[in-house]
């Protein structure tokens, strides 16, 4: 028979995995819906990209690229033009930022367009664990994007050069900021 004690203990087990799960999982709601485009990129992806050979003159940079992506955990973008997904998106991100504790590091309001830029830092100033990208406003779409991984802020623009995300622009702006 089981004491109290175990019983206790059995109960947070079980409920630990869920609550980490709730964690990472805050943006997955819109991984099916038809309406949103989505991108999400796993470590283990990242990983079998990590040991693709570079070739050629832009070897260096290529080098680069590889370094950072060895880095990285999870990528995940959401892209709708839907306005009911748009203000669910909004909404999602408020929530999250609520719940999470990611520094703002930068904003950006241009012809009528938002694009908010979050981190959450590592060990150093320049070193991030995880960045939060919202953009939305304008006749433009409204688009979700999360990196996790343990990565420096420069590197990030290696990474919206080779793989085009949505918002590489003021990523690279945001990079260049932190230094």
């Amino acid at each position: 028979m089981m004491t109290m004690k175990n019983l206790m203990i059995a109960i947070a087990f079980a409920l630990l995995p869920t609550l980490f799960y709730a964690q990472v999982t805050a943006f997955d709601k819109f991984e099916d819906k038809a309406g949103i485009d989505n991108v999400i990129v796993n470590k283990k992806m990242f990983q079998l990209m990590s040991q693709v050979k570079a070739t050629g003159a832009d070897k260096a940079n290529y080098q680069q690229y590889i370094d950072l992506i060895k880095k990285l955990d999870n990528l995940k973008v959401f892209r709708t033009s839907n306005a009911k997904y748009s203000a669910d998106m909004k909404a999602t991100v408020d929530s999250y930022l609520k719940k999470n504790t990611l520094d703002e590091l930068m904003r950006i309001n241009e012809s009528g367009r938002n694009i908010k830029i979050y981190v959450k830092s590592g060990a150093s100033a320049s070193q991030v664990r995880e960045l939060l990208m919202f953009m939305e406003g304008g006749r433009q779409e409204t688009v979700i994007m999360t990196l996790t991984g343990n990565f420096d802020l420069s590197e990030i623009s290696l990474l919206t050069d080779k793989m085009s995300l949505p918002g590489g622009n003021e990523l690279k702006k945001a990079s260049k900021s932190k230094k």
